[in-house]
C-alpha cells in the first residue's frame, strides 16, 4: 500500500510558496561594501542612495550554526525545496529597478518560488528554482528581481572550464584580481557560509573546481559597477545577466561592456578569452 506521507513531495509543490523578510538599509553596511569594493565611502555616504545590486548584502540568512549544511549553506528544505544534488550555484538573474532605496530606509522583501524544473546538462541532472523577489519601502516598490538558482553535480576533476569564447572590442575593460581576501570580505557582508568561496581544501577536493569559486553576485556587482564608471551619467532602469562559466581566485580577468543601441549595453567577463558571464543593461540618461 502506498503511504502518501512517506512520499516525498515533487518540485512543483514549492512552486507559489511566499515567504516575507524585514530589513534595514544599513550605512554602515553600503560603506563597507564600498570599501570591499575599493571605492571611496565617503561617496556612497554623501549621495544617500545605495547603488544597483548592492541590497544583495542585505536580507541576508540568520541561519543558526547547527542548521547548516556540510557546504556552509543552510540544510536543505525550508523556503527552498530539498534538491537532492549536492552543489548550489546562483545561475543568473533579472532586475528592474523603479527608484534607488535610501540608506538607513527600511525595506521588506517578499519572495515567491515561481519556478522549479529539472533538466539534463553535460554532468548530469540539474535543477533550476526561480525565486521572484519584491523589495519595497515607505514609497512603494523599489526592485522587482528574478533570481536563478541551479543545483548541479560535482564537476569531474580535470574537466575543461565552462565557458564561450570572449569578445574582443569592447569600449571599456577593467582588470579584477578576485583575490581570497576579496572573496572573504564579500562572504562576510553577504553572511554567506558557502564553502567554495574561502575554504580552498574543500572546494577542491569535495567540489572538484581548481579554486575558490567567484561569487556569481560579486562578478555581476563588479559588472554593472564598471559599467557604471564608465557612463556615470546613465541611470540603470534594467539589468539582466547569466552566468555561463566559473571564475577562480587564481586567475585574474575582466569586466568589459559596449553600448549595444540606445539605451542599451551588453556587459560581459573576460576569463583570459573565456566569456564566464554576460549581461544586459538598459538605462535613461
Amino acid at each position: 500500500m502506498n503511504d502518501s506521507k512517506n512520499t516525498p513531495p515533487t518540485l512543483d509543490a514549492w512552486i507559489g510558496r511566499e515567504e516575507i523578510r524585514h530589513d534595514r538599509i544599513d550605512s554602515r553596511q553600503a560603506l563597507a561594501l564600498a570599501a570591499t569594493l575599493d571605492q571611496n565611502p565617503d561617496a556612497v555616504a554623501q549621495s544617500g542612495e545605495l547603488p544597483p545590486l548592492w541590497h544583495w548584502v542585505y536580507f541576508t540568512p540568520a541561519t543558526r550554526q547547527s542548521e547548516l549544511g556540510h557546504d556552509g549553506h543552510p540544510a536543505r528544505g525550508g523556503f527552498l525545496p530539498p534538491v537532492d544534488l549536492p552543489n548550489r550555484m546562483w545561475a543568473g538573474g533579472r532586475l528592474v529597478f523603479h527608484r534607488p532605496l535610501r540608506l538607513d530606509e527600511a525595506v521588506s522583501r517578499r519572495s515567491r518560488i515561481i519556478r522549479c524544473e529539472r533538466k539534463r546538462g553535460r554532468q548530469g541532472d540539474l535543477v533550476f528554482v526561480t525565486v521572484h523577489h519584491t523589495l519595497s519601502g515607505r514609497d512603494g516598490a523599489a526592485i522587482e528581481e528574478e533570481h536563478d538558482i541551479v543545483y548541479r553535480n560535482p564537476t569531474p576533476p580535470g574537466s575543461a572550464p565552462a565557458g564561450e569564447a570572449a569578445p574582443a572590442a569592447a569600449d571599456f575593460r577593467q582588470r579584477i584580481v578576485a583575490d581570497a581576501v576579496l572573496l572573504f570580505r564579500y562572504s562576510a557582508l553577504t553572511f554567506n557560509g558557502h564553502r567554495i568561496h574561502y575554504d580552498h581544501p574543500y572546494v577542491t577536493r569535495e567540489e572538484g573546481y581548481p579554486g575558490l569559486v567567484v561569487h556569481g553576485p560579486l562578478t555581476a556587482t563588479l559588472l554593472l559597477e564598471a559599467f557604471r564608471n564608465a557612463h556615470p551619467d546613465k541611470t540603470v532602469r534594467r539589468f539582466a545577466f547569466r552566468a555561463v562559466g566559473p571564475l577562480y581566485d587564481h586567475q585574474p580577468f575582466d569586466v568589459c561592456g559596449a553600448l549595444d543601441g540606445p539605451g542599451t549595453a551588453r556587459l560581459w567577463t573576460d576569463g583570459d578569452g573565456r566569456l564566464t558571464m554576460k549581461a544586459d543593461v538598459s538605462f535613461t540618461d
